[in-house]
């Protein structure tokens, strides 16, 4: 573990130098929050207080899936943010590819790589310590951007209905335990793609494909062939952490410290 804690506070010392690896961080959670109160605002000043869900339009399934005990309003807010809570679960995956496509590579740039491979530390040390180093600020991100927007609710005064949704299991299995692992996921694959490149640019363009996937699940939600549910979201969690596993363990036989050095010399 001493080992791990280096090279992510060695990480942290050096990619957060970087001014858009700052802004993403910082600007990510802000924006990721506001969008989906903006909405809530809006949706609020409705006049659709005192019909039901059937009798404001709203897709039969979604009334009997999501709105149980809801009016028209309430219930087309919870639609809407059902499609908001991707932008959650997304923001852990698009964080650590701007801090791990940078971790290797970067490295080679600044000439610091050749002295941290001749240590002693282990493969499976120097990933997890890159890997964390890149997934601890996206989580931490996320984390703090739904604080934000959910005290941004109780500023609102939005209906008590609506913000037990956003507190459902759905959604706090989605952004506490799919969003995490869904960072490991995105951090290993930006580690693996800098360690074969030579420019940090590149590295981050390549390793941008990870949220091609996720956009997909996005848009077959938006048009209603996914369901987001409680049940799956445990098994995109369960999916995932599988994938995650196979990843690391991967990593440690494909990634070639000697390679690496020969190769950039």
């Amino acid at each position: 573990m001493k080992h791990i804690r280096t090279i992510i506070n060695k990480e942290w010392s050096e990619v957060f130098k970087n001014k858009m690896v700052l802004s993403v961080i910082l600007v990510m959670p802000i924006l990721f929050a506001l969008l989906p109160l903006v909405m809530l605002g809006v949706t609020s000043s409705t006049s659709m207080l005192d019909i039901s869900p059937v009798e404001a339009g709203l897709p039969p399934e979604v009334s009997a899936n999501l709105c149980d005990g809801m009016n028209a309003g309430e219930c087309t807010q919870v639609y809407m943010l059902n499609q908001f809570m991707l932008f959650f679960v997304m923001m852990p995956l698009i964080i650590p590819i701007t801090i791990a496509a940078y971790s290797i590579v970067g490295e080679k740039t600044t000439r610091s790589l050749e002295p941290l491979l001749a240590t002693p530390t282990s493969t499976t040390e120097l990933l997890a310590g890159k890997c964390f180093a890149a997934v601890i600020p996206a989580v931490g991100a996320t984390f703090v951007s739904f604080l934000i927007f959910n005290i941004g609710i109780l500023i609102l005064g939005i209906s008590s209905k609506v913000h037990a949704y956003v507190l459902s299991p759905t959604w706090l299995v989605g952004i506490l335990l799919l969003g995490p692992v869904l960072a490991i996921i995105s951090a290993m694959f930006a580690i693996f793609v800098s360690s074969r490149v030579n420019d940090p640019r590149v590295a981050e363009q390549i390793a941008s494909v990870m949220i091609v996937p996720f956009m997909g699940v996005f848009l077959a939600s938006s048009f209603g062939a996914i369901t987001l549910n409680v049940n799956s979201m445990i098994i995109g969690v369960i999916i995932c952490a599988v994938l995650a596993g196979v990843l690391l363990y991967l990593g440690t036989l494909i990634f070639d410290r000697e390679n690496i050095l020969t190769k950039w010399k």
